[in-house]
């Protein structure tokens, strides 16, 4: 019929419907929302300098400032493999606490993309920070199509990328990692990016040393070349989830026989 109106059509003659001062606001802060989410939709590469390094100088400034402060209150060690070389790598390893991304920058001189949850990069001060840091936003799982794209981007381009596969900080009790997402496996074998596992081996607490455990680079070559199905990138992030499990146990082992 001609004189049904769309749902929430104005009809002709009628002043427009007044806003009340919530849904003004409500308006402003989704406005604010959408503007700090197409921000995040490219993420930021860092050219590499002369010698192949790919520095990132606003990571550097802020490893300087935070690297004492963080220290002083949650001292921790490094074992194992602390030093990474120049060129695309991917860090995989379990998840406590916000200061869990310290520990790969450790490794590194050269700038490191994390993986974020797209909502904390939309909040205020996260979303100028989380840019010019090269963080990149993810839906969901951290598995959905612009998240991968973004990521193998990085990739490419040769620079290093770090991901937590629990998606989210491990509160619970007991020694045991919460369900790991997909994605890590996927990338690595994509792109054909070496892996560095790191497990944080206790849980991080004031003024107690937290031991934080890197392991050998390695390939998921296996994988290579072959027309994979989701079964077979659930199986090599099984693998990714083994080793950090192995990691912590040679670790704590080795500790038990120097008691």
């Amino acid at each position: 019929m001609d004189n049904e109106k769309e749902e929430g059509e104005v009809p002709a003659g009628e002043a427009p419907k007044k806003l009340t001062r919530a849904e003004k606001k409500a308006l402003r802060k989704e406005k604010i929302r959408q503007k700090r989410a197409a921000r995040n939709l490219h993420v930021r590469l860092i050219p590499a300098n002369k010698k192949g390094y790919h520095i990132n100088h606003f990571m550097n400034f802020l490893r300087a400032l935070f690297y004492p402060i963080h220290f002083i209150f949650y001292p921790y060690k490094l074992h194992g493999h602390k030093k990474v070389g120049k060129g695309a790598y991917i860090y995989v390893g379990n998840h406590y606490c916000i200061y869990d991304v310290f520990y790969p920058a450790r490794t590194t001189r050269e700038g490191i993309h994390y993986l974020a949850k797209q909502s904390v990069l939309e909040a205020p001060v996260f979303n100028w920070w989380g840019r010019w840091m090269g963080a990149i936003g993810a839906m969901r799982d951290g598995a959905d199509v612009r998240t991968v794209m973004e990521s193998i981007k990085v990739l490419k381009n040769g620079e290093k990328l770090s991901l937590f596969p629990e998606g989210t900080r491990n509160k619970t009790e007991g020694d045991d990692f919460l369900p790991f997402h997909g994605g890590a496996a996927l990338l690595s074998i994509k792109t054909h990016t070496p892996i560095v596992p790191f497990v944080i081996c206790n849980r991080p607490h004031l003024f107690h040393i937290t031991h934080v455990v890197f392991g050998e680079p390695f390939e998921l070559s296996e994988y290579y070349g072959r027309k994979l199905t989701s079964a077979d990138y659930e199986q090599a992030d099984d693998l990714l989830r083994d080793r950090l499990y192995e990691l912590r146990a040679e670790f704590r082992a080795s500790r038990a026989k120097k008691k």
